[in-house]
């Protein structure tokens, strides 16, 4: 049996939240609200209602992670990125009523962020996120599928924004589009072994493990790297490569393609076309593209299976400092 919890609208704050005098207590949100299985790579600490389709998420980022870490003095971007999906992850089911097994689907995503805000302090960054939803789609009372947009504070300063597309589906459903690769034990006893990483400075890392490229000869072209043990992209079994991994490929192929020297992928926008596959190859391409308004350099990047793309982004870069 499947329990949903459903917090009106009007909700001033998640169940169980202390009100009144009473001192707050910080905690995390439950991982399951946002499909993560580790404690530790939870970002949510609260929620409430600001109206009809309007929310704000209170998150918190450690000075400190084993995937996502700061850089340079700044944090890494893409928290902002798992942040978001988190706090979608969890509207859609404290808020739509989405029962827990039920698969989410990005179709696109896009973010700007603010490097100034980025800064790492002596003290973990607190940020308060403003959600709105828009063009919801439901098929009988249930949804199915909506844009999102967040904008990111941290101190009263603007840090950053966020848009995203995604569909769910019921569990019946979902098996019938994934048809084999619904089977889970089956489409992991196919993963492609990850082949030998390209130099983690080449891609700004600084671990072997967290490279996701994998040399092919061809400049500007990388097979991806599907590493299901590593502890932050694989956090709990999948039957095809995590959206969270083809962002983080698309930095990587961006950061390999402006060439020597430290940069941060301030803007992203990305489009998940179809299923990557863990039992197909996934070729990466990379090209320069004219550099933005503010003269910044842009790259395109595409994900391939066979030639047919699967993901494809637009990365701007800037130089640190």
């Amino acid at each position: 049996m499947t329990v949903v919890l459903t917090v009106p609208h009007s909700a001033p704050r998640r169940p169980g939240a202390p009100s009144g005098d009473s001192a707050a207590l910080t905690t995390t949100v439950p991982r399951e609200y946002v499909h993560r299985s580790s404690v530790t790579e939870v970002f949510l600490t609260d929620w409430r209602g600001r109206g009809p389709d309007a929310w704000t998420v209170d998150a918190q980022w450690p000075r400190a992670h084993s995937f996502y870490g700061p850089a340079h003095g700044l944090h890494d971007p893409l928290m902002l990125v798992e942040t978001v999906r988190q706090a979608g992850l969890l509207l859609n089911h404290v808020g739509h009523g989405i029962p827990l097994g039920h698969p989410v689907i990005w179709g696109s995503m896009r973010y700007t962020v603010a490097p100034e805000a980025l800064e790492v302090a002596a003290t973990p960054a607190d940020l308060e996120v403003h959600v709105n939803d828009h063009d919801i789609v439901r098929r009988g009372s249930r949804l199915s599928g909506m844009r999102q947009t967040f904008e990111a504070t941290r101190d009263g300063r603007h840090l950053g924004r966020v848009e995203c597309t995604f569909t769910c589906h019921a569990p019946a459903v979902y098996r019938r589009l994934r048809g084999s690769y619904a089977d889970l034990d089956h489409t992991l006893s196919r993963v492609i072994p990850p082949a030998a990483p390209v130099p983690p400075a080449l891609v700004g890392r600084d671990r072997t493990a967290d490279v996701v490229l994998s040399p092919t000869g061809e400049t500007g072209r990388w097979q991806l790297r599907t590493d299901i043990t590593h502890p932050v992209l694989f956090d709990h079994p999948v039957d095809h490569v995590p959206g969270m991994l083809m962002v983080e490929a698309a930095r990587q192929a961006a950061y390999a393609t402006v060439g020597p020297g430290h940069s941060t992928a301030v803007a992203m926008d990305c489009s998940f076309v179809r299923y990557a596959e863990l039992d197909v190859p996934c070729w990466i391409r990379a090209r320069a593209l004219t550099p933005d308004a503010a003269g910044l350099p842009r790259v395109a990047v595409r994900a391939e299976h066979d030639g047919d793309a699967v993901f494809t982004a637009t990365v701007t870069c800037a130089p640190i400092g």
